[in-house]
């Protein structure tokens, strides 16, 4: 008996070293796959290159940005598809500027094939650093495949553009259709609680109804064609030849007279040349040189545009052009961009901890002034009361407040706007859309369906309220309603204060009514039309600091390295030129921005339940912007899932 137990046991213990044995090795190949992948990110990284003499190549691979969202390396290591870029339009604007000036460079390379777009204010801001450059009496060659609105926008401002013969140029103009999902709620149980003040606040209008409301379509028409004569009063100054008529209303007719989008484009005025990459690259050979170390066809001496801006002198982590100098004093500058939220994300998306955290922390640097970037159109009551709160620390150390609105500057990104002293924005830019609304789902009448019933014991009206399952009660309507109108009502005082105005007028100028820039500046919501370097420039004047004895210290969070890793294991390096993705006609660009356009509608679905609570957010803004990425699904599934499931089912 002893001696089986003592065998069983030495069995019991072989089998454990070896279990141990096999978990050690397990963990040994582990760090040392970590370690060689560690290994292998570092030898991959390339020394700063140095800039060549020739052309600026800016092959823009990806859409233009006010902020760069970081990639997520999980993302990345488990697509097979390398991640979409975003550019910041200031960093391209930097670029552009320094080597307008740079004699190194002779010509930029603009290589438009792969661009999808971006907001009207950035594409603009782009365009006119490339207008500058071309003042600057040198050339700027573009080519394209498909050119849509924003890159019509870019390449009108080159020397000579190119288009490939299979390609073209096709003006679509702002402007589309929403999805709505009313009645879609309705016969599948789901009931929308609509809380809102505001006559033109149509945020809400796909969760309700079936079509655009007569006062959201009679706003919505007055800003988009704001902005589509904007665009075409800036296409027409760059390019006095284009035919806007032939190449809108007129691009079928033209199509069929030409017997090709190519030369229908050309024709049009749109484009000077046709003909293929290789073709244009000969071209920009000519005028910038030859590629002395690669004479594969498609190439040129070019330095791409991540080497120049590598070789840029560093500037507190931005690529804005700042004034610096030993013993200058720092103008602080904050980024608000994307959706507020109240967590911590960002950069690309602005959580209000994020950067309520990046203003507290700024408040002992001894700033002269501060700018507070504003590309937001709204989120969360409370995380752009947070924001505003945080900046509000400054103006109480009477600190001057600058805010400079980028592409939007909307609703909640109104509402961060107020405590400012003056405020800049373009003509371009959507702002106002004061107004609140919440949006809440529930579910009994789906759940009755099936025999699901709602039950219990309540001490007051209000007990196990919000009650999504069991539906709400008449007070807890009536409560959510009152707290939707209060919140409006602080609204109305914020921009009362912020604009010396009466609250009967701030109410007059709010009801959810959209505005551009230029109305808004008529108006009375922004001072003065300007940029970031506007902003900067007067808060230096408010400051008393003389030109030269400031600079631009920009409140960043620091990268995260690990991430920063991945994102080099996945990145890949830039490809040589000539080496991009496949020829994209226009009609497949046409489609890739429905596929864009459903995605966001999901997105918009999402938003009903994934941010529960009153929001300051101009949904209608966002759908002006084609390249708008659409949001995140929510983790682990969501309400829309269930209700496919029953659609299904049926």
């Amino acid at each position: 008996m002893q001696s089986t137990r003592g065998t069983n046991m030495s069995f019991a213990g072989k089998v454990w070293r070896l279990l141990v044995g096999i978990k050690d090795g397990l963990a040994l190949c582990f760090f040392l796959l970590f370690f060689t992948l560690l290994f292998a990110a570092l030898r991959a990284a390339p020394a700063p290159a140095q800039v060549r003499d020739g052309a600026l190549l800016l092959e823009l691979d990806g859409s233009l940005a006010e902020e760069v969202a970081p990639a997520d390396p999980l993302e990345g290591l488990l697509s097979s598809a390398i991640p979409t870029r975003q550019y910041a339009a200031r960093d391209l604007v930097r670029a552009i500027d320094d080597a307008a000036t740079d004699e190194r460079i002779k010509a930029i390379a603009l290589d438009l094939t792969s661009f999808t777009g971006g907001p009207h204010v950035s594409v603009q801001e782009v365009a006119e650093a490339l207008g500058r450059f071309r003042a600057a009496d040198k050339p700027v060659l573009a080519f394209g495949v498909a050119y849509a609105d924003d890159a019509v926008a870019l390449a009108g401002h080159a020397s000579e553009v190119w288009v490939d013969p299979l390609g073209g140029a096709a003006i679509l103009g702002p402007g589309g259709s929403n999805l709505y999902f009313g009645e879609a709620l309705q016969r599948y149980g789901v009931t929308a609680h609509i809380f809102k003040v505001g006559t033109f606040k149509s945020a809400v209008e796909p969760y309700s109804g079936s079509g655009m409301s007569e006062p959201a379509r009679e706003n919505a028409t007055q800003y988009i064609t704001a902005i589509w004569e904007e665009w075409q009063a800036h296409l027409r100054q760059a390019r006095p030849q284009v035919k806007i008529d032939q190449a809108t209303t007129g691009l079928v007719d033209l199509m069929a007279a030409q017997g090709s989008l190519a030369r229908a484009s050309l024709a049009a005025g749109l484009v000077d040349k046709i003909g293929t990459r290789d073709q244009w690259a000969a071209r920009v050979a000519e005028v910038a040189g030859e590629d002395a170390w690669d004479d594969r066809p498609g190439t040129f001496a070019s330095t791409d545009f991540d080497t120049y801006f590598a070789n840029l002198e560093p500037e507190n982590g931005s690529g804005l052009r700042s004034l610096t100098g030993g013993g200058s004093k720092a103008i602080g500058v904050i980024t608000i961009a994307g959706e507020i939220s109240d967590g911590s994300a960002g950069p690309g998306e602005a959580g209000a901890e994020r950067i309520v955290g990046l203003l507290d922390d700024a408040l002992n640097d001894d700033l002269a002034a501060l700018v507070v970037r504003v590309d937001s159109p709204g989120g969360s009551v409370t995380g752009s009361e947070a924001i505003r709160r945080a900046i509000m620390r400054f103006k109480d150390k009477d600190i001057p407040i600058a805010v400079s609105m980028g592409n939007y500057a909307a609703s909640g990104g109104y509402w961060v706007a107020t405590p400012a002293d003056r405020i800049f924005a373009q003509p371009e830019t959507i702002t106002g859309s004061i107004g609140v609304f919440s949006v809440i789902p529930t579910f009994e009448t789906v759940l009755a369906e099936y025999g699901v019933r709602s039950d219990g014991v309540k001490t007051t009206p209000l007990s196990g309220q919000p009650d999504l399952l069991g539906g709400l009660t008449p007070e807890a309507q009536a409560l959510l309603q009152a707290e939707t109108a209060a919140i409006y009502d602080t609204f109305l005082g914020l921009v009362a204060q912020s604009r010396q105005i009466t609250r009967a007028r701030a109410d007059e100028l709010g009801q959810g009514r959209v505005w551009t820039g230029g109305t808004a500046r008529q108006l009375g919501l922004v001072d003065q039309f300007g940029g970031l370097d506007d902003a900067l420039a007067w808060a230096a004047a408010e400051a008393d600091l003389a030109e030269g004895s400031w600079h631009a210290k920009y409140l960043v969070s620091p990268p995260d390295p690990w991430d920063e890793m991945i994102a080099g294991l996945v990145g890949g390096g830039t490809a040589p030129a000539g080496s991009g993705p496949d020829l994209v006609s226009v009609s497949g660009l046409m489609a890739s921005r429905q596929q864009q356009a459903l995605a966001r509608a999901v997105g918009d679905m999402e938003r009903l339940i994934a941010r529960p609570g009153a929001r300051v957010l101009c949904l209608e803004c966002l759908a002006t912007d084609a390249s708008r990425p659409a949001p995140q699904a929510i983790a682990g599934g969501s309400w829309w899932q269930m209700l496919a499931t029953r659609i299904f089912a049926h």
